[in-house]
């Protein structure tokens, strides 16, 4: 908040809960004042002299606490209202003192605290008080020539008795009138920060959710990138495969026909790999970020080594027979892996990594487990659990992360396989290869 925005703050009304409790508080000291005022007069207390009618002394004791009823909702209108029947009460001698000198003082701080426009309140405030110490040195002027003879007889003090009142009053005024200003400006100055704070949070937020918008973005963009790849890998495969079947057709009809098949395969699997590519960037733009390195299943190897490096006990099994997987498949369950084993050991404090890839009728998966600490890895900052996610997504796979029952934690991601058994090269025996498949082997 910048210091014009502050001067032009307004503080929100009460709510209906506040107003509410304002009417049960009002109508409590109203109470109190009453019964003040019997006793009042019951003592024949009168402070100020003789006092009004009795009907007269209930009004102006009602008129002064009762308008705190709406003391929040209209603040500067209470303050009007209570300063003015205080004056006028006190002019007409009224006994009644305690609960109207409270509730003038809950007037002043109230506009303070709640005065929607704080200028205005700032200076109805100052008038109010500067009002009532000249209506104190009024009552002063007035009484003084009243003051019965002996009246300060016992006085023994250097000050005179009369000036020693006087400023013993003024005194008392002004530090009550003082501390209604100042705590009423502390609960203005105390509710203004709580909305600037929670301004922040709320652009704290808004900030966090870009945030993680524009990392699904980039690992969009990024996962399209390498479909781009693989989708271009198909084409020219279909290029070459389409070339040697233009020279072996007439002298070798099968193996002829292996080269359309394997132009059909690379047809279907560029189409599908089309279709992820156009899923993962029908939500993401222009974006500058790196392109990675290339990865495969077959370099998870690399990742294990690199984590023994590491200090840490670590195995890879591999379970199931190895087929040649489509290389956006190979790649994402690669990327999967690099992420899980990279959060292990940044974040995990573990001793133990065990990968396991596997290769199911029509899925292949990959597992990876630690015995780390679980706590707070959901959270970790970054791309990190979105990359995963959103690679797996691309693939409608399936993906699980989270912490494991008997401690540390698990990533295990599963990719759905169109055609599992994808060929490998063949030769064709005349120094020529024929990819048969799109993907590469595991």
């Amino acid at each position: 908040m910048t210091e014009a925005q502050r001067d032009e703050w307004r503080r929100p009304g009460p709510t209906a809960e506040q107003r509410r409790i304002d009417l049960w508080i009002g109508l409590a000291v109203t109470g109190l004042a009453l019964v003040s005022l019997t006793l009042a007069r019951s003592t024949g207390a009168f402070l100020l002299g003789p006092p009004p009618s009795g009907p007269e002394q209930l009004f102006w004791t009602v008129a002064v606490t009762l308008p705190l009823v709406g003391r929040r909702r209209w603040p500067a209108a209470t303050l009007l209202v209570v300063a003015v029947a205080f004056i006028a009460a006190q002019a007409r001698s009224a006994p009644e003192s305690q609960f109207s000198s409270w509730a003038l003082f809950c007037a002043l701080y109230t506009t303070g605290a709640w005065g929607r426009d704080h200028q205005v309140a700032r200076r109805l405030r100052i008038g109010v008080i500067a009002t009532m110490l000249a209506w104190l040195g009024v009552y002063y002027a007035v009484t003084i020539d009243h003051i019965p003879p002996g009246a300060f007889d016992d006085a023994v003090g250097p000050v005179p008795p009369v000036l020693a009142a006087m400023v013993n009053g003024v005194l008392v005024n002004v530090l009550v009138f003082g501390f209604a200003y100042f705590f009423g400006e502390t609960a203005w100055v105390a509710a203004r920060r709580e909305h600037e704070l929670r301004e922040q949070a709320t652009e704290l937020r808004r900030s966090q959710a870009e945030g993680r918008e524009r990392a699904v973005l980039g690992e969009r963009v990024r996962i399209a990138r390498e479909l781009h790849d693989v989708v271009a890998h198909h084409v020219s495969v279909m290029g070459v495969q389409a070339s040697a079947c233009r020279r072996v057709f007439d002298r070798d009809q099968d193996l002829a026909r292996t080269a359309l098949a394997a132009i059909e395969q690379s047809a279907r699997t560029a189409v599908d790999e089309l279709r992820r590519m156009l899923g993962v960037l029908r939500a993401s733009g222009d974006s500058d970020v790196a392109r990675p390195a290339p990865g495969d299943v077959a370099r998870i190897g690399e990742l294990v080594e690199r984590a023994r490096a590491a200090g840490l006990t670590a195995t890879l099994g591999v379970y199931g027979e190895p087929v040649a997987l489509p290389e956006s498949v190979s790649q994402a369950a690669y990327r999967v892996t690099q992420e899980a084993v990279t959060n292990t050991l940044k974040h995990a404090g573990a001793d133990l990594l065990d990968v396991r890839v596997r290769y199911l009728a029509r899925e292949v998966e990959v597992d990876v487990t630690d015995d780390g600490r679980a706590g707070g890895r959901a959270d970790i900052p970054g791309l990190g659990l979105i990359g995963m996610r959103e690679r797996v997504t691309a693939h409608d796979g399936e993906l699980e992360a989270g912490p494991r029952a008997g401690g540390g934690w698990r990533v295990r991601a599963r990719f759905p396989l169109a055609d599992p058994a994808i060929g490998r090269q063949r030769d064709t025996g005349d120094g020529r290869s024929l990819t048969a498949g799109a993907g590469r082997s595991s």
